[in-house]
């Protein structure tokens, strides 16, 4: 979706209309929880950093200038509530944790999530060796369906006909980390 497109649907939402307003949603929530699980959020957390960042977006709906700048106005949004989430998680250290040790687990089996973990372990252990750029860029184009490379482009300040062949070489880089080693194969 373009970011002209984005910024049509915005200035319909500020006119009242409300499937503009939901469509918005459907196109950038994916990058929203991206970005704020990025920044090194759980679920939880992630979940009420985005639905914060819709809420100032609400607020200030009136206020934005340039429409077609909402996708970096909610990554912004988004990026600095989430900061200020993480300081306050530091800060006041993890909470309920008491509380949930006698609650049941109704995940899979140990046996199967010992195999997934190591699995994702491996693979985690990589793309955090990726650069910065690349895992911001594969984190976005995962969660998305269609991503918006006009938006994209403008969030992390990357040439549009850029992006393509920019996640091309960190899928490659990627890959390339995963097959050398043991323990992907296993």
């Amino acid at each position: 979706m373009s970011d002209v497109r984005l910024g049509t649907l915005l200035e319909r939402a500020r006119d009242g209309d409300r499937e503009s307003l939901q469509e918005l949603v459907r196109e950038l929530n994916p990058v929203l929880w991206r970005v704020a699980r990025g920044q090194g959020l759980n679920a939880e957390d992630a979940a009420d950093v985005v639905q914060t960042s819709w809420l100032e977006l609400l607020r200030r709906l009136h206020e934005i200038r340039t429409p077609r700048a909402v996708t970096g106005w909610l990554i912004t949004a988004t990026r600095r509530e989430a900061w200020q989430r993480r300081h306050r998680t530091r800060r006041d250290g993890p909470a309920g944790a008491l509380a949930l040790d006698g609650v049941a687990d109704p995940g899979p089996p140990v046996d199967q999530r010992l195999l997934t973990d190591e699995r994702d372990r491996v693979l985690w252990t990589h793309f955090a060796r990726l650069s910065q750029r690349c895992r911001d860029l594969l984190g976005i184009v995962a969660q998305v369906t269609r991503p918006d490379y006009s938006a994209i482009a403008e969030a992390y300040g990357m040439p549009h006909g850029s992006i393509g062949p920019t996640r091309g070489r960190c899928l490659a880089k990627l890959r390339e980390m995963l097959l050398a080693d043991p323990a992907w194969g296993a």
